[in-house]
């Protein structure tokens, strides 16, 4: 399952049934669960450690140091969780002690080619990154988020569950869960309403979220008095309590 033209550390941990293809290098710290394939030309280097059961294609580079000034050499990690497709030349860089020292990728994700995860992002589960979505430092990404082709997110930015973004979106602030934005910058066009559908939400659920939506959106009410009206409209409706949770933890403001 190594071909023989790979480099691997005495020090790196493989199960036993990992496949690592032609010319990859695998480093020291590096430690990979059952059933994940490396292919060609592949560099994983740093405190990485990667689930089960992953696709990671060719040209890809894994663990690298963070594109950050203030990194010191610090023993940052990243860590991969089971079940994600890491398409052609993505980069994920390893975390830095300003935050919490690691970027981290969930379960069951879809990385097109050339996506770049910078330092301390935080990826949740399901999600679909587009080719050349561009994440910078410290970005949070919530369970099945969308991210269109050529999106780019400026560091520190949310976004929320269930979010998609339209084809080149460059995002400045956060999106609130459930919400459809695209441009430049980022501006809301609605509810992600065909992707709550496909991820088994019910009509009468896509109802209450729509008018979640209208109260940020189109209510007239400033953002202060629209998160009072939305924290009661969770009381009897569990959808919106994922939104309330959001916009209480915003700190770069939304998009509006």
């Amino acid at each position: 399952m190594i071909h023989p033209t790979a480099i691997i550390h005495e020090g790196a941990k493989l199960a036993s049934d990992v496949s690592i293809g032609p010319y990859s290098i695998i480093g020291e710290h590096v430690e990979i669960e059952a059933g994940t394939s490396v292919g060609p030309h592949v560099v994983i280097t740093g405190h990485t450690r990667i689930g089960r059961d992953n696709q990671i294609f060719q040209f890809s580079s894994l663990g690298e140091i963070p594109q950050d000034k203030k990194y010191q050499g610090e023993d940052t990690r990243l860590e991969i969780g089971d079940h994600n497709v890491i398409r052609e030349f993505c980069t994920f860089n390893r975390g830095t002690s300003q935050d919490v020292g690691v970027t981290r990728v969930g379960n069951d994700n879809w990385i097109m080619a050339y996506v770049h995860l910078a330092h301390d992002c935080q990826i949740g589960n399901h999600t679909i990154f587009a080719n050349n979505a561009q994440l910078a430092g410290h970005v949070h990404v919530g369970d099945y988020a969308i991210l269109g082709g050529f999106t780019v997110v400026h560091q520190f930015c949310r976004i929320g569950g269930y979010c998609i973004t339209g084809m080149g979106t460059i995002l400045f602030k956060d999106i609130p869960p459930y919400v459809t934005a695209a441009g430049h910058d980022a501006a809301p066009h609605g509810i992600n309403s065909e992707g709550l559908k496909r991820r088994g939400f019910s009509s009468e659920a896509i109802m209450v979220i729509k008018r979640a939506y209208k109260t940020l959106y189109k209510s007239g009410l400033t953002l202060e008095e629209a998160k009072r009206v939305l924290a009661e409209q969770s009381q009897s409706n569990p959808e919106i309590q994922l939104l309330v949770n959001f916009l209480a933890n915003s700190t770069r403001g939304i998009i509006r």
